[in-house]
């Protein structure tokens, strides 16, 4: 125990003191804000002031779109009005908007027989957002003409046209309901999902590269005279785990800091209004610690088979290919969290730390499902810990050789 004990020290300090450490603990979290901040409000303001000009044959029908646009606060569109439009009107607009002196052109068609003909042309095709809002005034002022037509004045066409927002409520195991908001559950789960799926992935591919620098530097040669291979894996497990834990204890702290103040106020509200429980509090190190145990332990027991970082890369899909997984869940887990997709990803043990965090911010689990997670984690963990360490005894005295499949199985049956 005592040898165990001065290799993860040795893994711990080395981790801790390294450039590397300092930099990702400082940058990750830092893009994290920065990309978050960014979609925010590139969200928010990614249409607002947009020149629009509506091409209509039916001057009340465009005035009544003009006015659901100019209704939207939140797009401040400056709609110019074209009504009646003929074909050599339409053209010249099209030419503003070669030219950027407009936005886009939504063009109305009411002549023909049938429903009305829409059109919106702009220069870029992919901009949906300014499309939905656009479609949302155009088919609001199509309805108000309609009614218009019915008798109905404009005033009382506007109350029956007043739509109605849905708040959201999440019912507990106990029958109680509570507010939620789907945005928030969407972004907690996501940023859950990021801040166990990297320094897991990372730490063990990190873990992975050191034993193979260590054994073409042959540094084993000394560290086998004061202890046994099983020891050495121990050891660098532990240490580069609580760097692990280190660096998410940092983020934690300075997540906790930043929200405790005025600046992250904006951000943080509304659709932003994030909550952590103290479930959570407790689970998540829990399956960090499991998670890079299992990958760091089949990482491990791999790198001491090959002789180069490059013949490493040839076990990446082992890594990838479980993440996939994972995030190809996630839309079905914030769809339905009981589902049986969700539940299978949240028992299989290389999926299982990606997806039950972020599954308990979306529902509390059965406590059973809790357990089986554990326990199988717990057994794999056992048995690619016995895989790794035959493996690891032999491979890391192994040079100049690369490793055949019969060998590697000649390594297991060892003693």
């Amino acid at each position: 125990m005592h040898n165990i004990l001065l290799i993860a020290k040795r893994e711990y300090m080395e981790q801790i003191r390294g450039r590397a450490f300092k930099f990702s603990t400082v940058l990750v979290p830092l893009g994290i804000v920065v990309l978050l901040g960014a979609s925010y409000f590139s969200g928010r303001h990614a249409i607002e002031g947009k020149h629009v000009a509506i091409a209509a044959d039916n001057l009340a029908l465009a005035n009544d779109v003009r006015g659901q646009m100019l209704d939207d606060k939140e797009a401040k569109f400056t709609v110019d009005v074209v009504a009646p439009a003929t074909s050599q009107d339409r053209d010249a607009l099209l030419r503003q908007v070669q030219s950027k002196a407009i936005d886009g052109v939504l063009s109305i068609d009411t002549a023909s027989a049938g429903a009305p003909v829409a059109t919106y042309a702009a220069q870029s095709s992919g901009d949906y957002t300014t499309i939905s809002r656009l479609k949302y005034a155009l088919n609001h002022g199509l309805l108000q003409e309609r009614l218009a037509g019915k008798g109905i004045g404009s005033a009382e066409a506007d109350a029956l046209l007043k739509s109605v927002s849905i708040e959201t409520l999440q019912v507990d195991k106990n029958g109680k309901s509570s507010k939620s908001n789907r945005m928030a559950a969407f972004s907690k789960t996501m940023i859950m999902a990021f801040l166990l799926t990297m320094p897991i992935l990372l730490y063990g591919m990190d873990m992975a590269r050191s034993v193979i620098e260590e054994k073409s530097s042959r540094i084993f040669e000394v560290m086998l005279s004061i202890s046994r291979p099983d020891e050495l894996l121990t050891g660098k497990l532990i240490g580069v785990g609580a760097v692990g834990l280190t660096q998410i204890a940092i983020w934690v702290a300075a997540a906790v800091l930043i929200t405790g103040s005025a600046l992250a106020a904006p951000l943080l509200s509304g659709d932003f209004a994030l909550h952590f429980s103290w479930a959570e509090g407790i689970f998540f190190p829990l399956y960090f610690v499991l998670g890079f145990f299992l990958y760091s332990a089949l990482f491990s027991g791999l790198a001491a088979t090959c002789e180069t970082a490059q013949e490493l890369q040839m076990y990446m899909p082992l890594a990838v290919i479980p993440v996939w997984v994972s995030f190809g869940i996630l839309p079905f887990l914030i769809s339905d969290p009981g589902s049986v997709w969700a539940v299978a990803a949240s028992l299989f043990p290389f999926t299982a730390p990606f997806v039950m965090i972020p599954r308990m911010g979306l529902e509390m689990p059965p406590v059973w499902q809790f357990a089986a997670s554990i326990g199988l984690l717990l057994v794999t963990i056992w048995a690619t810990l016995w895989f790794s360490s035959r493996l690891y005894r032999v491979g890391i005295l192994m040079y100049g050789k690369r490793a055949t499949l019969p060998e590697l199985l000649r390594w297991l049956r060892y003693s």
